[in-house]
């Protein structure tokens, strides 16, 4: 297939464009490279050194053979471009990870929040617009987030997307209808994937547009088969406080003697699933595309559930390193549990990556080669949910007061 990957620069997307080269498909990587823009705004940049996305796919070209073509488009901002583009090279697949990731991130200010909003509900509606403008018959495949169906404790296991809901009719018997998961979103990133969830159901519904809808657990690790390759290769790990994912954020912690930054009771139950799976998980939902006139497929990506607390134990246990437990910045509930239903992957046959210690252990080692490139400064979390917890001066595990952020 001719598979476009927007925002195939990215901590998946570049994986994952790497994964679906080395199947044989046509890959076309469009981006604008904000995720970059974005380093150099907050001062930080990636774990691991990142060579420039030109030079990353010479060096897949010439380690083996198959060439990754890139193509510098801003899909919020230019909808001309990107119609343009889809119109002449017409892909029989789109990967859509063009969106800003980071829940931190979207909250920092009102200037991060309208960012946010601006850049992830354009880019979507960008793109399924386009697509229907010029009759581009293509099964877009996005990655979403768990956090739609939010955090709280339902006592039930969460359903792949709908729900079953009985509605009392007018004349008293109980009909039966199916509809989204009712929608929880925890920061306005995760509004915004909230928002995607309806303009698909729209554009499936009204145009017959073909949709897979991802809803993705927290993604750790590093390396993927491909990856692997050459150094080159290598895939961005991200340690800061607004874009290193948690688990990745202990290892690395672990790995240079800081204390594992635990927020609040650690009592928060989060999915989780290893970026090797992350990229299968996408090549499978290629392959099995719903028929125009069908509803949105909804899969949920995940392959297993940790306590926050638990996760930061079993990584100090292994590598004999310290949890210190720090106020959270976030405004959630401090306990939660959460139950998931991922069947239709397992069915497929995906066959999960579990938190073996030795793929941590990889990772820590990873995080020990490039440890010179740490700035301990970003490390801790201060992008705060409400002016309330903002206004709270913070000290890090080492004493030192970190600035408030109100």
């Amino acid at each position: 297939m001719k598979i476009a990957v927007l925002g195939g620069d990215g901590f998946v997307g570049w994986p994952t464009s790497l994964h679906l080269s080395a199947e044989g498909h046509e890959v076309h990587i469009v981006d604008n490279l904000s995720r970059r823009w974005i380093d150099t705004e907050l001062g930080v940049q990636s774990l691991t050194p990142m060579d420039s996305i030109q030079e990353r796919t010479r060096i897949w070209h010439k380690e083996t053979g198959r060439r990754i073509r890139f193509h510098l488009i801003d899909l919020a901002r230019d909808y001309d471009v990107l119609k343009a583009w889809l119109a002449e090279h017409r892909p029989d697949a789109i990967v859509h990870f063009a969106e800003q990731r980071a829940a931190p991130y979207s909250m920092k200010s009102d200037r991060h929040k309208n960012y946010t909003v601006n850049n992830n509900v354009n880019a979507t509606h960008n793109l399924l617009n386009a697509m229907v403008e010029i009759g581009l018959d293509a099964h877009l495949v996005h990655l979403g987030t768990m956090g739609v169906y939010g955090y709280s404790s339902v006592g039930a296991a969460i359903p792949e997307g709908y729900l079953p809901v009985g509605v009392e009719t007018l004349s008293g018997e109980t009909a039966t209808q199916e509809i989204l998961y009712p929608a929880n979103p925890g920061s306005i990133y995760h509004m915004t994937k909230c928002l995607d969830q309806l303009l698909f159901q729209f554009y499936a519904k009204n145009d017959g547009l073909r949709i897979t809808d991802l809803h993705q657990g927290i993604v750790w690790g590093t390396h993927t088969r491909e990856t692997r390759l050459h150094d080159q290769l290598i895939n961005r790990f991200d340690y800061d406080g607004d874009y290193g994912t948690v688990l990745n954020r202990f290892l690395i912690q672990a790995a240079i003697g800081y204390p594992l930054t635990v927020h609040g009771t650690g009592g928060q139950t989060r999915a989780f699933i290893h970026i090797q799976d992350s990229v299968r998980c996408i090549e499978l939902a290629l392959k099995t595309a719903p028929q125009r006139g069908e509803k949105v497929k909804i899969f949920n990506q995940m392959t297993e559930t940790h306590r926050v607390r638990d996760l930061a134990e079993l990584v100090a246990g292994m590598t004999g390193g310290r949890v210190a437990y720090l106020p959270n910045p976030r405004k959630e509930a401090p306990e939660n549990d959460l139950v998931v239903r991922n069947e239709q992957f397992l069915e497929l046959g995906l066959n999960p990556t579990t938190l073996a210690e030795g793929l941590l252990a990889e990772v820590v080692d990873v995080a020990r080669k490039y440890s010179y490139r740490v700035d301990r400064s970003r490390i801790p979390s201060v992008s705060a949910w409400t002016k309330d917890i903002a206004s709270t001066i913070e000290r890090d595990p080492e004493g030192k007061r970190l600035k408030s952020v109100s």
